[in-house]
């Protein structure tokens, strides 16, 4: 995907065009063999239509499938993976310990404005030969996804990418909610929070229902375009899955918006709210 001896472009500006950030590019990521990676597939698949499911659980549905697999394997590989079941367990998936956690600020507020919350999460994107981490920034009140990046580690770096676009493509959100992950509680993301004014929420640990619309939004984009694609480059990733992003912003109707689009219901509220100023 990136040129190191592209005559034209430097490897930063590859990154930026590629939406990866630069340490992605330098990290080698630990490969996995061909049918580890089917089994990841699996996992991913199944974590859809079963999101509570732990390793035990995912390792009982695995074996009365024909896979022999044991528990520990099961739980590095959804690690990996970044798959967490929505259930309070204990101290096997820890935020990093030197990371403050912020309070949940969204219980009981109403979110009708755009740019009024914002939110993020990251997912694990499967191709024919490896894999991907996505993460995605949308706004609450309207679903429609601000920014996008793509990368092979979990570092921090490319939420932060992801972020600084959205901000200056649309601004400011007054409340930004996340999950407890790493790289969301990094001190880059935090900081890049604060000296942006922006007041910091975090989900309770293994709550994916206070994000639950975000969720919904990976299950879509898995059925209706990774699964359906097998990705053999990054290239290609990034081509299919922003194809996919430009659909479902334009596009795509939701039923909670009475068959509107993201992009249709982000502009309605905002003249609404510059009508109401």
């Amino acid at each position: 995907m990136i040129e190191p001896d592209h005559p034209r472009l430097s490897i930063v500006r590859q990154c930026e065009l590629a939406s990866i950030s630069r340490s992605s590019f330098y990290r080698a990521p630990t490969m996995e063999n061909e049918a580890t990676l089917r089994l990841m597939r699996l996992i991913d698949g199944q974590f859809l239509e079963t999101p509570w499911y732990g390793s035990r659980q995912m390792t009982r549905h695995l074996r009365r499938n024909g896979w022999c697999i044991g528990r520990h394997r099961a739980r590095r590989l959804m690690s990996k993976m970044g798959l967490a079941p929505i259930y309070q367990h204990p101290k096997t998936s820890e935020p990093h310990p030197r990371h403050k956690i912020h309070p949940y600020l969204l219980r009981h507020l109403t979110i009708e404005q755009p740019n009024q919350v914002w939110c993020a999460d990251v997912t694990y994107i499967p191709m024919r030969r490896g894999f991907l981490y996505l993460v995605a920034i949308v706004d609450w009140a309207s679903r429609k996804v601000l920014a996008w990046q793509l990368s092979n580690t979990m570092e921090a770096d490319f939420c932060v990418a992801a972020l600084e676009e959205a901000i200056v493509r649309y601004g400011k959100p007054d409340i930004f909610n996340t999950d407890q992950g790493s790289q969301f509680t990094s001190f880059a993301f935090t900081n890049t929070l604060r000296e942006a004014g922006i007041r910091i929420s975090m989900d309770g640990r293994g709550r994916w229902m206070d994000n639950v619309f975000i969720e919904r939004l990976w299950r879509s984009l898995k059925y209706e375009c990774v699964f359906l694609n097998a990705f053999e480059t990054g290239s290609e990733a990034r081509a299919g899955i922003g194809r996919w992003i430009g659909y479902y912003n334009a596009n795509r109707p939701h039923s909670t918006f009475g068959g509107r689009m993201p992009d249709e219901v982000y502009a309605m509220q905002q003249t609404e709210e510059k009508l109401a100023a």
